[in-house]
């Protein structure tokens, strides 16, 4: 049965992390920053490219990316042989994530309802009106809770 406490719980420390200025990705990976073993520190620097779909370059989402960042560290494969079947379970987070965003993508610029991306790497200034046309925090918490259940499911699945 999922600890739906632990879950919310989770989503709201990457929803808090966002609000305090890191991005998306180091967003959801701080908030597992001890579940992979690792300093808060060493969790946002290891995340820090993947923000803005990879350095606001608005590919690959990066609440997205700290999922997969997350996923890698716990259960990622050692052995070339099961390689498939963690990508296997990527997919599965990728389409949960996409069927759960309202936007259906992993894509930054498609989240964010760009045509393009904006063509520099100066990260926005956090005010009022970013908070406000940003869908981020949000995904970010979902993007958390996501991981949180797919976590609680592997232990499940141990024991």
């Amino acid at each position: 049965m999922p600890d739906n406490d632990k879950i919310k719980a989770t989503g709201e420390a990457a929803h808090e992390l966002f609000m305090q200025g890191f991005n998306c990705s180091q967003s959801v990976a701080g908030a597992f920053a001890g579940d992979m073993g690792l300093t808060r520190e060493q969790a946002l620097k290891l995340s820090a490219g993947f923000g803005g779909g990879f350095a606001r370059m608005r590919e690959v989402c990066g609440c997205f990316s700290g999922m997969v960042l997350v996923a890698s560290a716990l259960y990622g494969n050692t052995d070339p042989a099961g390689k498939s079947d963690f990508y296997k379970e990527i997919q599965e987070l990728a389409a949960s994530y996409k069927e759960r965003n309202g936007g259906g993508s992993i894509v930054c610029r498609e989240l964010l309802g760009l045509e393009k991306a904006e063509g520099t790497y100066k990260a926005a200034p956090r005010t009022e009106e970013y908070y406000q046309k940003r869908p981020c925090p949000e995904l970010a918490r979902l993007a958390a809770e996501i991981t949180e259940e797919y976590i609680e499911q592997r232990q499940a699945q141990k024991g």
